[in-house]
């Protein structure tokens, strides 16, 4: 399935009852191997990858059928030959984010869709997720050569790349709004891609990871005993510069992590959650010291650095007595939250907690401008916002800035620019646009900023 006409396999797969994640453990590598989910919503395949990738269909669509998993080939640059799943869902939205999903060693695509509520989570909020699945006798995704550890280097990040690349040019996915999330080998390869193309995943999520380069190797062998371990220890700065030395030169923003682990995890041991904070607070330049620690459930410890909301730079969830079958359901529910996909998401903190609007309108004939600041009159930091608001009837924006603004008429939905996705407590962020009228040239009403009711001034 590719824009430019190349042959694809199409594979649909249903949805209905519970799976189980995870076949017969690989020796060599079965340590790496997660237990399944605790819910599921979704069945597992029941076609063979290999008769699926052989029979041709009738027709190649250009685009992926709504509502079904569906195999994509012939999506790009793909070293290490990674299948490409995709879930597209009925309601997906014009320039949709995109979630892509990373599997842990011995799974694959499929059983991460069935395994996991990111599918269901896109049939509500509207985004595309994109499973890639390993093909190697491991299934495990390559974390440790010296090439997936550089941008552009080959291996799975250079396939993965192409994926994303693939789903922005088919369906005119937002580019600022690009994400990775992963358990276990697929939570090594969130670090990885975060760290190779960080002007391509707006933030990442990693279950039961370790850092970027921590199971770095030479001679060939996926797995590297130190890392997994918990034994390569070093300082933030060190962590930073593996991380930085991915895309020398690179000088533009960094993706926000929120990595999760259990302090009982006997595979990938414990001291790598305390490296990974290292690392990313490091590269986001922010302090190791806690913005804000919390508990949002029994036997939960959760630190936020650099911010004090639900989108800080970096947030930390450690599980207490929790091992490494650690991905529980309900847990991508608060990932979409991190990423800022779900504003109505179960993080405990309000955002914003209080607003205010100011908005003028200066018209003529047929036309007119409004001008609208936005003020955080909570104590908590802004980090990412939407205000919502209602043009009077007959009023048709015709172009805006400081916003991207959809639809254009009748209920409107102002989303921040990069530049102003912050609004410190106290602070103000001024945007505007030009508007056609019928006769009222009257004021938008009914302002929310991320859901909260704003004051009108």
């Amino acid at each position: 399935m590719s824009a430019t006409g190349s042959s694809n396999t199409v594979r649909r797969r249903s949805r209905s009852g519970l799976a189980v994640l995870f076949g017969a453990l690989v020796p060599l590598l079965a340590t790496l191997l997660l237990g399944a989910p605790g819910a599921s919503a979704r069945a597992e395949p029941t076609t063979s990858g290999a008769a699926a990738r052989t029979a041709a269909p009738a027709a190649a669509p250009t685009v992926a059928p709504a509502a079904a998993l569906t195999e994509v080939t012939g999506f790009g640059t793909n070293p290490s030959n990674l299948q490409m799943y995709l879930y597209v869902p009925d309601s997906v939205t014009a320039n949709p984010a995109v979630v892509v999903a990373v599997h842990y060693c011995t799974g694959s695509g499929p059983a991460m869709y069935s395994g996991t509520e990111y599918a269901s989570l896109a049939d509500r909020y509207g985004f595309i997720v994109v499973y890639p699945s390993v093909t190697r006798a491991s299934k495990c995704f390559d974390v440790s050569s010296p090439q997936a550890l550089r941008r552009g280097g080959g291996s799975d990040p250079v396939g993965i790349k192409s994926m994303v690349d693939w789903v922005t040019r088919t369906y005119s996915a937002d580019t600022s709004r690009i994400f990775a999330t992963g358990i276990s080998s697929g939570a090594m390869m969130t670090n990885v891609l975060l760290g190779d193309y960080p002007d391509v995943f707006a933030a990442g999520a990693a279950f039961s990871g370790v850092p970027f380069g921590c199971f770095a190797t030479t001679d060939g062998s996926e797995w590297n005993s130190a890392c997994s371990g918990g034994t390569v220890i070093h300082t933030p700065q060190e962590w930073g510069n593996h991380v930085r030395t991915a895309y020398p030169g690179y000088t533009g923003p960094r993706p926000r992590m929120q990595v999760w682990h259990g302090t009982e995890d006997d595979v990938l041991r414990y001291p790598n959650f305390g490296e990974e904070i290292k690392q990313w607070t490091n590269v986001l330049g922010v302090s190791q010291t806690p913005a804000a620690t919390d508990s949002p459930q029994s036997g939960w410890t959760r630190t936020r650095y650099g911010a004090t909301g639900d989108r800080a730079p970096v947030e930390a969830i450690s599980l207490q007595g929790v091992g490494h079958n650690l991905y529980a359901y309900g847990m991508a529910a608060r990932v979409l939250t991190f990423f800022g996909l779900d504003s109505s998401g179960p993080g405990p903190q309000p955002q914003p907690g209080a607003c205010k609007v100011t908005v003028t309108t200066n018209a003529w004939s047929t036309g007119l401008t409004g001008s609208v600041t936005i003020t955080n009159t909570g104590t908590a930091r802004i980090e990412g916002w939407k205000l919502a608001f209602t043009l009077p009837s007959g009023q048709t924006i015709t172009n805006g800035w400081g916003a991207t603004y959809a639809p254009a008429s009748g209920a409107v939905t102002a989303t921040n620019a990069t530049y102003n996705a912050t609004i410190a407590p106290n602070a103000s962020v001024g945007i505007g646009y030009q508007a056609n009228h019928g006769g009222n040239s009257g004021p938008p009403t009914a302002f929310t900023l991320n859901g909260t009711a704003c004051a009108v001034s």
